[in-house]
């Protein structure tokens, strides 16, 4: 079952028409949310992100998009398909009509929901993937549904026996993973491409940077990182809001320990 515009559907029911600016511009945003024993988990944070980035694309917000209303739809979605905990997927597009001038800003929904099967895995390769770059500005720091990069190095993750990918900007410096934010560890030193880089600005990121904030053990940076930096830290790891933390173990020749990041992925569960 789907939840469009608050109607709860089959899922193989038609809701888009030819028209659709998802579909011809990719002119849609989304939030990728992690349902837990029916609680939507850091609510607030994505709540805030989407409105943000609904403002940022000049979609207009309806007057009953609350904090209230957003978690309601993702819980009666999650109801429909007989979930407790779920990976829900909440995308907000403009209506349809015009080029790539829209008539009007107004908006429309989709929320779907899928079981909800979370993997830390033991083994974990990464690599660069260096055909295309994303660029260095702030539409690439909110979720939009514009993410051919993230597809075509999926592909080349696949082709290559890779677990995940380094996706790189125009300047060459590392931005995020295909799926997640990017931290490496070196001594007491944590670092993370700053939102500048062009990086997407995960709730699981901000989370991590929270924690710490809070911490005198270790000295968190947020500094351009080059992809042969990663080559010499002690630890590589990728967060998003479904898996929260998942330490890499290979990066081209290089194999890491997971220490840290076992550490912070306790620190996390107490938040959640």
């Amino acid at each position: 079952m789907i939840n469009f515009n608050g109607s709860i559907l089959e899922s193989e029911i038609t809701v888009f028409g030819a028209a659709n600016r998802a579909f011809k511009y990719g002119d849609a945003l989304f939030e990728t949310v992690k349902v837990i024993n029916s609680k939507v988990i850091f609510l607030e944070d994505h709540y805030f992100r989407l409105m943000a980035s609904m403002r940022m694309l000049r979609i207009e917000i309806p007057m009953n998009f609350t904090m209230e209303f957003f978690e309601k739809e993702i819980i009666n979605t999650t109801v429909a398909n007989n979930l407790d905990s779920a990976r829900v997927r909440f995308t907000v597009y403009r209506s349809d009509g015009g080029t790539y001038a829209p008539v009007i800003n107004t908006c429309s929904y989709l929320i779907e929901s899928s079981p909800l099967n979370v993997e830390v895995k033991e083994t974990y390769t990464l690599d660069v993937f260096k055909d295309y770059f994303l660029y260095s500005g702030l539409l690439s720091t909110i979720k939009t549904t514009n993410k051919i990069t993230n597809v075509l190095a999926s592909i080349f993750a696949k082709e290559n026996n890779l677990d995940n990918c380094v996706l790189l900007n125009e300047k060459k410096f590392v931005v995020e993973a295909i799926n997640g934010n990017i931290f490496t560890v070196k001594g007491t030193v944590i670092k993370t491409p700053p939102i500048e880089e062009g990086c997407v600005k995960g709730i699981m990121r901000k989370k991590l940077i929270e924690i710490l904030s809070k911490t005198s053990e270790f000295t968190l940076k947020e500094e351009a990182i080059s992809p042969f930096e990663l080559q010499k830290a002690d630890e590589v790891f990728i967060t998003n809001a479904i898996v929260g933390i998942q330490p890499v173990t290979n990066y081209k020749k290089a194999t890491f320990k997971t220490t840290v990041a076992e550490r912070l992925i306790l620190e996390l569960k107490k938040l959640i």
